[in-house]
């Protein structure tokens, strides 16, 4: 497990930012298409359009992983658990939230699990189908972290963040 970074991610303020979106994904796989197209859409009101593929990528990845290892199994103790305690006290969903700043694009995933992303590096089974996900965020990005939410929000949040050229305008 990585230990949390927040180096490299700008302030969270949202009245430092530029623009920023953010939309409630279902806990379904169906929901990382719906991810690529609210990114599509906001990228293209920011005149971003020339970023979607890299960062719909980096989205798609972010999504899918808080989908398969963030959420509580319908059937398992987990959920069972939660439900005890009263799941409206918990917000069990996945958001997207995209930020822009003048010099910076960030995606952040929020989910409703403390366990801190791991990478795992297959070098054995370069043919796996999944366990790279992390790898390619890291790839397609300036950089990537994570960090614990605290107070009413729990969970976490998984970003990335993507360097703009300097000529672009807000």
């Amino acid at each position: 497990m990585l230990k949390p970074l927040r180096q490299g991610l700008p302030p969270i303020d949202p009245k430092g930012a530029a623009g920023s979106a953010s939309c409630a994904l279902p806990g379904r796989y169906e929901a990382v298409r719906g991810a690529r197209q609210f990114t599509r859409t906001t990228l293209t009101q920011w005149d971003l359009s020339d970023r979607f593929d890299d960062v719909a990528l980096v989205v798609s990845e972010l999504v899918t992983n808080a989908l398969r290892h963030a959420l509580p199994d319908e059937e398992g103790p987990d959920c069972e658990r939660l439900g005890r305690i009263g799941r409206e006290t918990y917000d069990l969903s996945v958001r997207l939230h995209l930020m822009r700043w003048s010099s910076r694009l960030v995606c952040a995933v929020r989910d409703p699990s403390h366990t801190g992303p791991a990478v795992r590096r297959t070098e054995e089974d370069g043919a796996a189908e999944s366990g790279r996900g992390l790898c390619l965020v890291e790839s397609f990005s300036d950089t990537w972290g994570w960090h614990p939410l605290t107070g009413a929000l729990r969970g976490k949040v998984v970003w990335a963040l993507f360097q703009l050229p300097p000529d672009r305008t807000c």
